[in-house]
């Protein structure tokens, strides 16, 4: 069963600055990660959530078992991203 991806506002800026090419790669992977978000994303230790890593990016995503959706927080680079 697929699951519903939302983006937060963040989430949606950050595509904006990131390349089409690495835009069009993250989205894919979100689809794909969709059909089974247990076999993509890993839970950051001491957080509620997620991330999906898609070559040098990594998307924050919190999941929602209850209502099967993946909300996009953050996207960036791997040596910005956690801070």
């Amino acid at each position: 069963m697929q699951w519903k991806v939302s983006w937060s506002d963040e989430a949606a800026g950050d595509l904006n600055k990131i390349d089409n090419k690495e835009v069009k790669r993250i989205i894919e992977k979100l689809e794909q990660a969709s059909n089974n978000p247990n076999h993509y994303f890993e839970r950051l230790v001491g957080s509620d959530y997620y991330k999906l890593r898609i070559g040098d990016y990594r998307v924050l995503v919190i999941l929602f078992y209850n209502s099967q959706t993946i909300h996009v927080q953050k996207i960036g680079h791997r040596k910005n991203i956690y801070k």
